[in-house]
C-alpha cells in the first residue's frame, strides 16, 4: 500500500503565498474537515497562542483530488538557503520539442504574472522560478504519451 503525502512550504504571508499556488496549481482551499463548515470554526476549535492568528496558514488542495495536499504555514524565520525539495509545474500537452518549449515559456510569463520570478532557463528543457517568498520551483513539460 502506497502512502498520501500532504507538501507544506514555511512562510512569511500564508495568504499571498496561497493565492499564488492556487493560480499555479489550480488548486482550491481546502474543505474544513468534518463536522466543522468554515475553516473559521475549525481554527475556533483550538486553543491557538494569542501571537498566531488564523491567517497564519492555509490548506490548498486539487479538486479532483488527485494531487497532493498543500499546507502554507508562517513562521517566523525568514528562508535562508535553497530548497532541498521543490514544486515541479508540469505543463500538459505533446507535440515537437518547440511546441512543449513555448507552453513552458507561456506557463512561465503566466506565473509571473501571478508574482513569480523567472530564476534561470533551461533551453528547450525547463525554467527555474521562485514564488513571491523565492521558494523555488520548475515549469517543465509534462510526461510524454506512452
Amino acid at each position: 500500500m502506497s502512502m498520501r503525502f500532504d507538501l507544506t512550504l514555511d512562510c512569511a504571508d500564508a495568504t499571498l503565498l496561497a493565492d499564488f499556488w492556487k493560480t499555479a496549481l489550480g488548486y482550491v482551499d481546502e474543505p474544513p474537515p468534518a463536522p466543522f463548515t468554515t475553516r473559521e470554526e475549525w481554527l475556533a476549535s483550538f486553543d491557538l497562542p494569542e501571537d498566531e492568528e488564523e491567517d497564519d496558514g492555509a490548506w490548498l488542495c486539487d479538486p479532483d483530488g488527485i494531487g497532493p495536499r498543500l499546507s502554507i504555514l508562517k513562521v517566523c524565520e525568514p528562508k535562508t538557503a535553497k530548497n532541498r525539495l521543490h514544486i515541479d509545474v508540469r505543463v500538459p500537452g505533446d507535440g515537437s520539442p518547440q511546441q512543449r518549449w513555448s507552453r513552458i515559456e507561456a506557463e512561465a510569463d503566466r506565473l509571473v504574472r501571478a508574482g513569480g520570478t523567472i530564476l534561470e532557463e533551461f533551453d528547450g528543457h525547463h525554467i527555474m522560478m521562485a514564488d513571491p517568498e523565492g521558494n523555488e520551483f520548475c515549469v517543465a513539460a509534462g510526461p510524454r504519451p506512452s
